[in-house]
């Protein structure tokens, strides 16, 4: 039984026959009963929007070319992005990184280093 519509009565549909051997073969390719495949088939070109008269192939195409132009649009964002912040700031902090690598001076003398170079001044005096 279909769930949610156990209570309900049966109603009858005149269709051809032909009609009715395709759509009950379609009803068992998709193991339901051949009042929710109906169901589900008008919620489905009620939900979407389409007629069973119109073809699919244009309006797919052209949703799949806007999309296509989307993805396009935000891959040239990310490219852009990168070109102007993120390799420049990479830069500058590489740089930043070398320039105190080379710059390094000790914080604390020890004495001996100190009175070396005290030595060396006075010797450059004279």
């Amino acid at each position: 039984m279909d769930k949610g519509y156990e209570k309900e009565r049966f109603e009858s549909l005149s269709i051809k026959q032909s009609v009715a051997i395709k759509f009950r073969n379609y009803c068992r390719s998709i193991s339901k009963s051949q009042s929710m495949t109906l169901l589900l088939m008008l919620e489905f070109f009620r939900d979407h929007g389409i007629s069973p008269m119109e073809s699919l192939g244009p309006n797919l195409m052209a949703s799949e070319v806007r999309i296509m132009k989307r993805i396009n649009a935000v891959i040239a964002i990310m490219r852009d992005v990168e070109k102007t912040q993120t390799k420049p700031t990479a830069a500058m902090i590489l740089s930043l990184f070398e320039e105190s690598i080379t710059n390094e001076k000790p914080l604390i003398l020890e004495k001996k280093q100190l009175e070396e170079k005290s030595v060396k001044y006075q010797e450059r005096k004279d």
